[in-house]
This record gives structure tokens, sequence and C-alpha cells, in this order.
């Protein structure tokens, strides 16, 4: 009972940590994050923080993990069931499961492109771990491609999911942008169009593997 008690006080601890960690990184960014910062909003010594994490690098690769984790999990529980929609309504009800769970957990996208685009070399465990995540990213999505369009080739395949992942990226800094002003149905109208872009990509390949 007592080991389970520890373990449990351990678990909730380091969910704190977490938690005050993406808190304060989605105030302040990456650069204003600190283990000061970290451990004040925690409520816990400095001695809990660096008993789960070497250093600010490791936390914010946590951080990033975790939130990559809760993102996944919602959308692929979000995906539609194959062949349960026509192929548009597939495409355009999976990609609005994509949208919603990026609402809901955005810090491991919003905290790698800070650290990508900055490229910060002093970070190198958090970096690792953005592009590990991303990587995976990419072939779920091709997974999911793979499923509604059977008659593209894998290259075709590949370069549809590398494609939405680029628009992504770009629709998720314009909406942190303009959050304030536009609110967050702006990020699903906008993976609206980015279904609709797919399905016209999507329809041009078919046409290619058709010559």
């Amino acid at each position: 009972m007592t080991s389970r008690k520890r373990r449990a006080d351990g678990e909730a601890s380091r969910s704190r940590i977490l938690d005050a960690a993406a808190e304060i990184a989605g105030e302040r960014g990456y650069e204003g994050t600190s283990i000061a910062r970290v451990r004040e909003r925690a409520g816990l010594p400095a001695s809990s923080i660096y008993w789960y994490f070497a250093d600010k690098d490791e936390l914010i690769a946590a951080v990033i993990e975790r939130s990559f984790d809760r993102w996944l999990a919602q959308a692929e529980s979000a995906l539609p069931r194959s062949g349960a929609l026509s192929q548009a309504e597939t495409v355009a009800t999976g990609l609005r499961a994509i949208a919603q769970a990026l609402l809901d957990a955005p810090e491991f996208l919003r905290l790698g492109l800070m650290l990508m685009l900055e490229k910060r070399p002093e970070e190198p465990t958090a970096r690792r771990l953005f592009l590990k995540v991303r990587d995976t990213a990419r072939e779920r999505t091709a997974v999911f491609y793979r499923e509604v369009f059977p008659a593209l080739a894998e290259a075709q395949v590949q370069q549809l999911a590398a494609f939405t992942l680029a628009v992504v990226d770009g629709v998720f800094i314009s909406h942190e942008v303009e959050q304030e002003r536009t609110g967050d149905h702006t990020l699903l109208d906008s993976f609206d169009l980015i279904a609709a872009a797919v399905l016209g990509v999507a329809d041009q390949f078919s046409a290619d593997v058709a010559r």
C-alpha cells in the first residue's frame, strides 16, 4: 500500500510539474520558461523538479511528449471508421478531429515550432523529441490517407502527408497570432479548407495514376 501511494504521489508531482511548465510556456514562450517559474507555479521545491528532469531541456521535451501523446490519442479516437462515410466526409471529419485535438493539446506543436524556428542548439533533447513526434504524426497521417485513398501510390501518400503537415504548421501559427481576435472557430474552419485542398491534390494524383 505504501509503495503504491508513493508511486501515485510521484506521478501526481510529475504531472503538476509538467502542467506548470506547459502553462508558463504558453504564457511566456520557451525563453520565458524557467525552472524557478515552474517551481513557483507547481508549488514544489526545485529538488522535486530536478528529481524528474536533469534540466530545462529535458523538462520541455517531456512537455512536448505528453502533449503529443494526448493529441494523438484524442485525434485517433475521433477518426471516422473506414467506409462509414464518403471519401470527402471522411477527410473533412478526420481533419476536424485533428484540429479539435490540437486545440486541446497544442503544447507539442507550439513549443516544437519555437525550438525549430529559433534553431536552438543548446536544447538537443527537446529538439530531437519534437522531430521524432513529427515523424510519428506524418506516418499516422499517411496511414489515414492510405485507407481513404487506396488507389494512390505510396510516394503520393507520403507527399500528401508531408503537404498536410506543412499546411497545418502555417495554419497553427496564424491561429496563435490571431486567436484573441478570431477565437478557436477559425482554426476549425481552416482545417475544412485543408480538407478541401487534400481532396483536390488527391484527385490530381489519381488522375496522374490513371494516365
